[in-house]
């Protein structure tokens, strides 16, 4: 039978593949290859494996791979190369119990009968397959308080992925991200490990046109039917930032038309018009000596806006990330103060009590205090905080800041007060969020990181 293109062909019969049966507790891995290399003569057989190899990298990305060495090689060498990537649970696998959760490494069988048919093909016309899966449930690093539980964890996902590739019995690697960091989808991490890992060049061995990533996370809604909304859209949105197709399992196994999705978050929705005046004048001092206090959620651009606009007006900054205290950042206020030396407060200063104090020292030192009040919407900081954690050392991340957690922006809403003039200010400035950056940093903020 010639083989269908991978993205229009017909649906294979359920008679041309036969998927594990629900109450089985062990599958067969036995494959007419395996059959054919045990009649061959010792000189003449593969090498054979029988388990996958694992390792991990980086503390937070395990990789599985299943197939001997010779039998990647086809993939490699000069010309194009094409990659079909798919998402693992729910989209290549589900729970045989129907559950939505697997309850333990042999509650599985195959999303749809025709999958394994399908990525043979796949393998046939010359793709590389990979798996990419956010696997956060699992710990690579136990903790000693839930040792046990976490080592099953592990253990149940490692046996559940060996079952499944045997029984596949192609050459395969899987790259699972444990941790919410670059490795995680949307971010392209585990991409660029495949890349290195394979000796590919994303602008010159590979034809991303001709490439497809496929995975059930894409902020489809619920249009009725039975129909859910899906949890996100990291694996659309890990598509968009590698630069290659994407279709959900639907789409691509059942060749069914494409279903309206949305995005909780367009980073292109922020970024202003390129002929917009950049030299726009946002704050001028007006006061010989006095306390700026920035107001704003984590990550919604304060520190930038110091460097950017109030360091070079002569401005110090007190930090309570950096000095830990707020009693030690109105210590260090203090002598920079009795310096004749402005002091710019960079904290998010959510509340009433906690502007008091502030408006207190300026009461004590005789000078006014201004408000530099961030309006940047929690979505907004959550992503300018992630480029700022996944790029350490670059322009965006100059103090190498790490990622915050979920908490981190939760607690701000939870305790945030508008400032009011009321309070003690001299006045308020209302800064909206504009980027500011090189080209290179644009394309970076342009992604999707959340």
């Amino acid at each position: 039978m010639p083989p269908a293109r991978p993205l229009l062909g017909k649906r294979p019969s359920d008679r041309e593949v036969s998927p594990p049966p629900t109450k089985r507790k062990q599958q067969s891995t036995t494959t007419n290859k395996a059959v054919a290399n045990f009649f061959k003569p010792a000189s003449q057989k593969e090498k054979e494996v029988d388990q996958m190899s694992w390792r991990i990298l980086h503390k937070t990305l395990l990789v599985g791979r299943y197939g001997a060495v010779n039998n990647l090689q086809h993939i490699r060498g000069d010309g194009k190369r094409k990659i079909a990537a798919f998402d693992f649970d729910s989209t290549l696998i589900k729970p045989a119990s129907d559950r939505k959760f697997a309850k333990d490494a042999s509650d599985w069988k195959w999303w749809d009968p025709c999958v394994p048919g399908k990525l043979r093909q796949l393998h046939e016309e010359g793709y590389l397959v990979v798996v990419l899966s956010n696997q956060g449930g699992i710990s690579l690093t136990p903790d000693p308080k839930k040792l046990k539980s976490d080592q099953k964890r592990l253990a149940d996902f490692k046996s559940k992925a060996s079952t499944v590739f045997k029984q596949l019995d192609l050459p395969i690697t899987l790259y699972a991200a444990t941790a919410h960091d670059a490795y995680r989808k949307p971010r392209t991490g585990m991409w660029q490990e495949l890349l290195e890992e394979y000796d590919l060049e994303q602008d010159g061995t590979i034809d991303l046109s001709e490439c497809l990533f496929v995975g059930d996370a894409a902020g489809r809604e619920a249009t009725g039917s039975g129909l859910r909304k899906d949890f996100s859209c990291g694996d659309r949105d890990f598509a968009a930032n590698v630069g290659i197709p994407f279709l959900t399992p639907e789409e691509y196994f059942l060749q069914e038309e494409p279903r309206s999705f949305v995005r909780s978050f367009e980073p292109a929705n922020y970024l202003q018009d390129e002929t917009s005046n950049t030299d726009e004048i946002i704050y001028a001092k007006t006061n010989p000596l006095d306390i700026v206090l920035l107001v704003g959620s984590p990550g919604a651009g304060k520190s930038s806006f110091y460097w950017r606009h109030l360091q070079p007006l002569g401005y110090g900054r007190v930090n309570q990330d950096i000095l830990k205290t707020r009693e030690k950042c109105l210590k260090a206020a203090s002598a920079l103060l009795e310096e004749r030396t402005g002091v710019v407060v960079d904290n998010t200063n959510a509340d009433i009590a906690t502007r008091a104090d502030w408006i207190t020292l300026s009461k004590e030192f005789k000078i006014p205090i201004r408000c530099v009040h961030f309006t940047a919407p929690p979505s907004l900081c959550e992503h300018n905080d992630a480029v700022r954690a996944m790029n350490a050392g670059d322009e965006t991340n100059p103090e190498n800041r790490l990622l915050l957690p979920k908490t981190a922006f939760l607690g701000f809403t939870k305790r945030y007060s508008e400032p009011q003039i009321s309070e003690g200010f001299q006045d308020i400035v209302k800064v909206d969020f504009k980027f500011e950056g090189s080209e290179a940093s644009r394309k970076l903020w342009s992604k999707y990181w959340l």
